[in-house]
């Protein structure tokens, strides 16, 4: 894991400034000699640096400057696991944290857990989201209508087949609360998924045992998504291409992936890429030992241990991982020979168009949200972090 740096906030931060001296990668051009004009938690314009009026206040950048990361599955960080407390503290600590890595936006995760956990966290949301909307983008729920057979980490006993009185609860809560849920296609009906796709939460496909057939089924209702393409799913095989082959043959469909070494290899990373392109989306279903020196926590009932820069049960099963979106994108650069551009575009401006908020967030682009992540691409480190038009500099180590 990459020590994460800490954060010194600007407080002083101005009304209106421009980022210079960095380049731009703004999630379609590299753009060399401009500047990124802030307004408050907006950006303004991008413009050559040239043409900057000589009294709108510069802060100098290093690095390059990208989009602030969005992770679209996070269990938890900074100690602290989303299913063990659904409060706001527990989100302020995952934001903290998110920050010192470059994440700016996230859907906090709550796996397989009650109908009064899910009601509780589908609550929170309303408070929460409201001073910054784009900050906690809704919930994910991971479960609980999962295949038990792919289940991996998630309580067994209290995976359960769709029930329509919370499938109802969850389409009135719209995707504003809940944004994204992955559940086993197999497991629930196709009318189920539709009248959530309808609703406009998005659907995903994990911890699935379905067959090629069963899993097309699911995309032709509505699902469109796979939660860590690879994991807790039916493989792909010659006669039996299983989840996998379904996600792969369906380039419209969106796959999250979990680059660190440990979930998938890198080359099947690399295969992926070259078969899901725009579609693949890093996320790092990342749990509380990222930015600690926790060595164990509790997930799906059971105890996981952070060894050798994995989360695994005493049987061996993987729980979570440790990793951050800064580290995925490393990787995806160094191990898998993907192009710093691409990578970058896998953790901001992909997750974005996978949930529908590309138009405010994934891109430098006048109008969107002022979230801006600033990293050495030789060294990896955070050099600073926009988070909603605040300046963060990090601590180097």
């Amino acid at each position: 894991m990459l020590p994460l740096n800490d954060i010194v906030i600007h407080s002083s931060t101005p009304p209106r400034y421009a980022l210079t001296q960095c380049p731009l990668y703004t999630g379609h051009r590299i753009l060399a000699d401009h500047a990124l004009v802030i307004d408050g938690d907006t950006i303004l314009d991008v413009v050559p640096t040239a043409s900057l009026p000589t009294d709108l206040p510069q802060r100098e950048g290093s690095g390059i400057a990208a989009p602030g990361f969005i992770d679209l599955q996070l269990n938890g960080c900074g100690g602290v696991m989303f299913n063990d407390a659904i409060t706001p503290a527990t989100l302020d600590t995952m934001h903290r944290t998110n920050l010192r890595s470059g994440t700016t936006s996230f859907l906090p995760t709550l796996i397989t857990t009650t109908d009064a956990a899910m009601e509780q966290a589908i609550a929170l949301m309303d408070g929460y989201r409201q001073p910054c909307p784009d900050r906690v983008l809704g919930l994910h729920l991971e479960g609980p209508y999962l295949n038990p057979k792919r289940r991996g980490i998630h309580e067994g006993r209290q995976v359960r087949p769709a029930d329509d009185t919370m499938i109802a609860k969850l389409v009135a809560a719209g995707p504003d609360r809940v944004r994204l849920l992955t559940l086993a296609p197999e497991q629930v009906s196709a009318d189920q998924i539709r009248r959530l796709v309808e609703a406009g939460i998005r659907v995903s496909a994990g911890h699935s045992d379905a067959t090629f057939e069963a899993a097309m089924a699911g995309f032709e209702a509505g699902v469109s998504l796979v939660t860590h393409l690879f994991n807790a799913m039916s493989p792909w095989l010659g006669r039996l291409p299983g989840l996998v082959g379904a996600a792969l043959r369906c380039p419209e469909v969106y796959a999250g992936i979990i680059v660190d070494g440990h979930h998938v290899h890198f080359d099947s990373v690399h295969l992926a890429h070259r078969l899901k392109g725009d579609h693949l989306v890093l996320v790092s279903d990342a749990t509380p030992p990222v930015g600690t020196t926790m060595t164990s926590f509790i997930i799906g009932g059971q105890e996981v241990f952070y060894r050798e820069g994995k989360c695994v049960s005493a049987e061996g099963t993987l729980g979570g991982s440790a990793l951050t979106l800064l580290e995925a994108v490393r990787h995806c650069v160094d191990q898998v020979g993907i192009p710093l551009a691409e990578a970058l575009r896998m953790a901001s401006l992909y997750p974005a168009r996978a949930i529908g908020v590309d138009h405010r967030l994934g891109r430098l682009a006048s109008g969107c949200r002022a979230n801006v992540v600033m990293v050495d691409p030789h060294s990896w480190y955070l050099q600073a972090v926009i988070d909603q038009g605040v300046w963060h500099s990090m601590a180097i180590p």
